[in-house]
């Protein structure tokens, strides 16, 4: 059995699915479904954990924006709790594996692009902050004969039940609505990850921790960079002029600039991403008119930890 917390999210319910379709028996764990499944509540782990054969950790304050608000919890959700995870995992009798994910916030501003994993941590914010100090705990527990591996993620997008204020949801929304786009930070430039994609290579990262591997950390990326100028013409070609944009300052504890460097993931998984964000985020739009959605107000891209 494989329980994956934060099974809510957009990562989360994805590889879900997917996990579920290829066989494997799912234990979710979310407290949006059962405020009981919250990760900060003491001894939750230990009563969770029995017939577990591994733990996919995706809970977690997943945005910068809410973990700069809110710090202290985010220490809790995102550190102390992952600390009692792997406490609760390796006292059990037949210790679970565990796929930690952790996000290319990790990196902060790098120097080179693109960045491959061995590139130095240096987080810029109160999110990334906090998952270096769990990767930090996850490598301990490794080190101790744990079997667990890390993933860190990128601008992950491509569900019409993500956060709409993320920007790629966001600008989706708007060229399937009639909207405005607000750009913040117009040559501020990331690597966009389809959820297709990286529930794919987590499902075969999830495959080799289950079979003991174990492998340095790991980026889902696409190896390509794109502005959110670009993005947004992206949006006003697909819109056929029914979107309109909005020229705002970046906020300053964003990461300006990444792309990541996809080899290890080909090489150590046999990994790549098939889904450029030109056919993503027109099937994004598309989802968003067949939802039929109605444009209340412009929305205001915020970029969230892992997109």
């Amino acid at each position: 059995m494989i329980m994956i917390t934060g099974s809510r999210g957009l990562i989360g319910s994805a590889t879900a699915k997917r996990l579920t379709a290829a066989g494997h028996t799912v234990r979710t764990f979310d407290i949006a479904d059962d405020p009981s499944q919250d990760s900060r509540r003491p001894g939750v782990w230990s009563e969770v954990l029995d017939g577990v054969d591994g733990v996919i950790h995706l809970a977690a304050v997943s945005r910068v924006v809410w973990a700069e608000s809110d710090p202290d919890r985010t220490q809790a959700t995102n550190v102390d709790a992952l600390e009692g995870l792997l406490a609760a995992a390796a006292a059990t009798p037949r210790p679970p594996w565990v796929v930690f994910a952790s996000s290319r916030e990790v990196y902060g501003e790098p120097t080179i692009l693109p960045v491959a994993e061995s590139a130095p941590l240096a987080p810029l914010n109160v999110y990334a902050r906090s998952k270096v100090a769990g990767e930090t705990m996850v490598l301990a527990a490794a080190a101790q004969g744990l079997v667990a591996n890390i993933a860190r993620f990128s601008n992950v997008y491509g569900c019409i039940h993500d956060h709409h204020d993320r920007v790629v949801p966001a600008f989706a929304r708007a060229t399937a609505t009639g909207g405005v786009m607000r750009i913040e930070g117009a040559d501020h430039m990331f690597d966009f990850t389809h959820i297709e994609d990286v529930s794919r290579g987590l499902h075969l990262l999830v495959d080799a921790t289950a079979r003991g591997d174990r492998l340095d950390p790991i980026h889902f990326v696409t190896g390509r960079g794109t502005t959110l100028a670009q993005l947004a013409d992206i949006a006003l070609q697909v819109g056929d002029g029914r979107v309109t944009k909005q020229l705002a300052p970046p906020r300053s504890y964003d990461v300006a600039r990444f792309t990541g460097d996809p080899r290890q993931a080909r090489d150590t998984l046999g990994w790549t991403a098939q889904i450029g964000i030109e056919e993503g985020f027109a099937g994004l739009v598309e989802a968003f008119s067949l939802a039929g959605l109605q444009c209340a107000e412009a929305p205001t891209v915020q970029r969230a930890a892992h997109g």
